[in-house]
Formats: C-alpha cells, structure tokens, sequence
C-alpha cells in the first residue's frame, strides 16, 4: 500500500519557512527537553512528508515544535496526524479528569508523569465566559452531604500543603496533595449539599489544583502542570471565582516567562489583568509585576517600564494588614523590578534589586532564597565579580540541603559548572568543595 503525503504537514512546513533539517533539530530540541533524546535529520522528515506516520509519542513534539515556530497553537489534525492518543483519555466531566491527572501524579510507577514534562505554548486557555458557562460539567455524584466544615478542612490542608511547599520545596508535598485531591476533595466535588457550600467547595478545589500545579512547576513537569492549571480554571468558573481564575492565569504567565516563552507569557499575563476589571490595589500589584516581567523579556521596554511604575504605586495603596495576596509584597515586588532591570540589560541594576528583595523576605521560604541568591550571584559573575558572587553562592550552599525542589537542583548544578574553571581562586575552590558535597551525586558523578 502506498502512502498518501502528508499534505497538511507539507503546509506547515511551507510557513514555517523551515528546510528539513532545521525541521528535524527543532522535534529534537522539543524531544530532549521532554526527556526523550532524537536523533532525526531531514530524511525523516522528507518520509514523513511522505506520509509514513511518526511515532505516537513523537506526534506531540512535532506539533509542539510548529507551534512555537508558528506562534500560534497547532493541532494534530491541522498536521496530518490523528487525534492525539491522549484525547481518548479526556473527559467532559471536569472532577472525572481531574482524577484522572490526580493518580497519575500521586503513583511514582505511572512513568507517564515523567512523560508529562512539555510545556505547550499551543494550550488553548478557556476565558472567563466560558469557564462560567461550563459550570454544569461539575455534576454531583447525590451519594453524600457536605457542610462548610468540609470546605474549611479544604482549605486548611490548602495553606498547610502550601507552607510546607515554601519551606522546603514541592518534591515531597505535591504527591500527597495529588492524593488528597483524588481521595478527599473530589468525593466532595460529587456530593450534595447547598449551593453555596458546593461553590466554596469549588473554589477551594480549584485553588489547590493552582497549588499543585505551582508544585509540579519546581520539579519541571510543565506538561503535568498545565494540566493541574486548566482544572483550576475549570474549576473557578465553577465557583463564578475571579480571584483564583486570575491567578491561575498569572501562575502559567509565571511559568512561561521562566522558561523563556515571552510572547506566551505576555498573552497570558494580559488575559489574567483583563479577568480582574476591579482589582484592590494589592492585586493589582500582583497582575502588574508579572506583566512587566512578560513585557521585558519580549524586548517592550517602554511597557515594561510603565507596569512596574504601576505596581509600585499600587503597592503604595495596598493595606499593610495581612489579605489574601499578601503573599505578593514588597520583596515580590523588588525580584520583578530585578527581572525587568536584568530583561532590558541593566545586569547592575537587578543585581541591587535583587539583593534588596532578600533582604525584605522572611527568610522561611527557603525555595524561593535559594533560587533568587543563586540568580544573583549567577549575574555577579556575569560581571567579573567572582568574589561577590562566591559569598551569595556560600549562602545558597548553606540553604540548600534543607530544600526539596527541581528548580533549586538546577542552581546546584549551574553553580558547579560556572564556578568549576575558577577553582585556582582560593573562595572558589572553598565554594566548589563544599558545594559538591551538597549537591546530588548525578551532577558530581
């Protein structure tokens, strides 16, 4: 039998202005950052053109690869694919599927977590309209009652999950709360009880899938994350919840702009200060900082530049009494100054920026310290000061061992490799020796 091109994959080549091989290294490149080396070259591609079908896992990676290429979202069909074999698994019933992710997260066996990795900047984000109209697919199971009290150990198993992410990192903390969600809030998301109850049950649910997302975020399973993300979305329009609909929607900005997909982050950054028309002054701030990081890393200085004056000002406004941002603070608010100043060039600038924002911190978020210290003694360097940067350094190799978290392994692991040629220097060799016995034996072996 012979094959049929793949017309439909030819188009997307022909607008991508891609040739085969730059086709093949950008699968590859999508590839490895899943976890899942390649070795294609333009053959390949012309075969696939053909119309002999790549591998099932390989299909997402080449949609994800014109994607980003695209900068629009390209779907398997639109490639010449089938559906997508993980569609047969989706269901229209949101708590059905957040079980569904939930048990793949929370059983380390199920190595599709590990296969959960790629970020998509394809994602197709539900807006407000639409999340609220979808309320129904929240349907009640009629098999128990719920109470506030319900909703209130919800919440409470919310914050605690949620500190212990801060102190010590998500690696331990995200399965037990992917456990919870299966076998705790879900039952509750199916039961009876009034109306208002159901909507704060809702609420809280959707404000720990945000939870859970941001978790799976520090260990790199972006993929996974996102997942957890549109539940939350889902699940605020549900509530009719603004607040935890925008910051779901910042947290992916956040997530975007991390992994350098500016022009993602941006869309979705906006999409969150568009949901919240009314925003109190400490929102705003939080809305505001994480635009002006988007709209620095795409090259928009004069952008950049006039949200950060916002949020300044909307900081100045916000109440100094504990509310529900306000965990966006000062400090917060100074690491985004650093990140705009280090976006447009300014590498002095975010340094003093940053230093200010460790020191405004409390210094129980570990997490968070050692990855902020570690971006900055990462700049000091950057500028030849290799002595400066060897005490920041000194101080992220005293937090470290108390942490749990992918994302603070990485700034072992970079701190290794940009001090290793500079160990003829009495404080880094010091640094060097006692980072190595710190650090996970993969990135010492």
């Amino acid at each position: 039998m012979v094959n049929k091109p793949n017309d439909h994959l030819q188009r997307l080549l022909v607008e991508s202005g891609w040739t085969l091989s730059q086709c093949a290294r950008a699968v590859n490149l999508v590839g490895s950052e899943n976890g899942t080396p390649l070795r294609y070259n333009a053959s390949a591609v012309h075969h696939w053109l053909g119309g002999t079908a790549p591998r099932k896992p390989v299909r997402r990676f080449i949609v994800e690869a014109f994607s980003r290429r695209l900068e629009r979202p390209v779907t398997h069909a639109e490639a010449g694919f089938r559906s997508h074999p993980d569609h047969s698994k989706q269901h229209p019933n949101t708590v059905e599927g957040l079980i569904e992710l939930g048990k793949e997260d929370m059983d380390p066996s199920r190595r599709s977590v590990l296969g959960a990795g790629l970020f998509s900047v394809a994602l197709t984000i539900p807006g407000w309209p639409d999340v609220v109209s979808r309320a129904e697919a929240v349907q009640t199971g009629r098999t128990t009652r719920i109470g506030m009290n319900d909703v209130d150990m919800v919440i409470a198993m919310t914050e605690r999950v949620s500190d212990l992410d801060d102190e010590f990192g998500g690696r331990y903390a995200r399965p037990m709360a992917a456990a919870f969600l299966v076998n705790v809030v879900t039952p509750a998301l199916r039961a009876e009880g009034p109306e208002a109850v159901q909507n704060a049950m809702r609420s809280a649910a959707s404000d720990l899938c945000y939870l859970t997302g941001y978790m799976a975020v520090d260990e790199g399973f972006h993929g996974l994350a996102q997942g957890y993300y549109l539940k939350a979305l889902e699940l605020a329009g549900a509530a009719n919840d603004h607040l935890t609909y925008c910051t779901t929607l910042r947290g992916m900005s956040v997530q975007a702009v991390d992994l350098g997909h500016g022009q993602t982050a941006m869309r979705l950054a906006d999409s969150a200060a568009a949901a919240s028309p009314e925003a109190g002054p400490r929102m705003r701030a939080f809305l505001a900082g994480q635009q002006a990081h988007a709209a620095a890393q795409i090259g928009d200085r004069h952008r950049a530049l006039s949200y950060v004056r916002e949020a300044e000002a909307a900081m100045d406004k916000a109440e100094s009494r504990a509310t529900t941002f306000a965990s966006y603070n000062p400090s917060s608010l100074t690491y985004h100054v650093g990140q705009v100043r280090y976006e447009l060039g300014d590498v002095k600038g975010s340094i003093a920026a940053l230093a200010e924002s460790d020191k405004l911190r409390h210094h129980t978020f570990r997490r968070n310290r050692v990855r902020y210290l570690s971006m900055m003694a990462e700049r000091q360097l950057e500028l030849g000061h290799l002595e400066a940067a060897c005490d920041t350094w000194e101080q992220v190799v005293d937090i470290y061992p108390h942490v749990e978290s992918g994302q603070c392994d990485q700034r072992i692991a970079t701190l290794l490799e940009r001090v290793r040629p500079f160990t003829k220097n009495q404080a880094a060799r010091g640094l060097y020796e006692r980072a190595t016995l710190v650090a996970p034996a993969r990135f010492t072996a």
